[in-house]
């Protein structure tokens, strides 16, 4: 029995002995594993850097759109005048103006033709006022138009235009010839005359988009009234035609004397052509 024991136990020291190399010799394997896996991920990482992270993302500028808001409307009134008045004060109270005014009287109607000129962010209170004002709306046309595609070019256009012209009053202050001088000089007035052509087209576009307009009619119908033409007195009238005969009966007989080189040259032809007829 102790033979067995002592057998045993050796054989467990002898198995222990030969384990512990395979051990370290495992170890050793995966650190050399591991140092080769990342050995070539840093040599990477080092060849090919990481790009550089994007650029925080900032909302784009919002573009006001530019609305150029018209339209024409007709009312009929029982008071004309009256209603006149009532116009003038809302168009003064919306901050507008008349930029045309006309009265029309005829036998028929008489109206007032105003061409309205009204804030844009008015435009549309003032419209319902006067809609709702006394009278009958006969006819209504409401435009819009979006010109903000407009304003971007031109305003685009104009500041590279100024880029341009900044750029050559540079190249003219270090031109030293009297050629180069002249040259650039004509480019400069050229550039400054299309800065203005553009700053007056956005300057017109700004108008129109601030300030709506509005062709707005106001009419009374009248009762038709028949009012004859008159006439002047028949003797009057007979004096008046024996004063045109006769002046009429002086310029014709002046005319004919007037004529007289045609008559001589008529008389002339009409005796070579006699003469010529009797010598066939």
């Amino acid at each position: 029995m102790k033979n067995i024991l002592s057998i045993f136990i050796f054989s467990l020291l002898f198995v222990s002995c030969h384990q512990k190399p395979s051990s370290i010799d495992s170890y050793a394997i995966l650190d050399m594993a591991a140092e080769n896996e990342i050995i070539p991920t840093t040599r990477q990482e080092l060849a090919n850097p990481p790009a550089p992270p994007l650029p925080p993302v900032t909302s784009q500028e919002v573009i006001k759109k530019k609305i150029i808001k018209d339209g024409r409307i007709g009312i009929e009134v029982n008071d004309l005048e009256d209603s006149k008045s009532r116009i003038d004060t809302l168009v003064k109270n919306q901050g507008g103006y008349y930029d045309n005014e006309s009265y029309n009287n005829s036998n028929w109607e008489s109206s007032y033709n105003l061409k309205v000129r009204i804030p844009s962010a008015n435009f549309d209170r003032f419209l319902n006022a006067v809609e709702t004002g006394k009278g009958e709306v006969k006819y209504k046309e409401i435009d819009a138009r979006d010109v903000t595609d407009q304003f971007i070019d031109l305003e685009t256009r104009l500041q590279n235009k100024k880029n341009y012209l900044k750029r050559y009053n540079e190249l003219l202050a270090k031109a030293q010839t009297v050629k180069d001088i002249l040259e650039i000089e004509e480019k400069i007035r050229g550039i400054e005359e299309e800065i203005e052509s553009t700053t007056g087209r956005l300057n017109y576009l700004s108008d129109l988009v601030d300030y709506s307009t509005l062709d707005l009619t106001i009419s009374k119908q009248k009762d038709f009234k028949y009012n004859p033409v008159k006439r002047g007195n028949f003797v009057q009238k007979l004096k008046q035609a024996l004063f045109k005969g006769w002046y009429g009966l002086i310029d014709f007989t002046l005319l004919l004397f007037n004529l007289w080189p045609l008559w001589i040259f008529v008389a002339v032809v009409r005796y070579a052509w006699k003469k010529f007829r009797k010598k066939k």
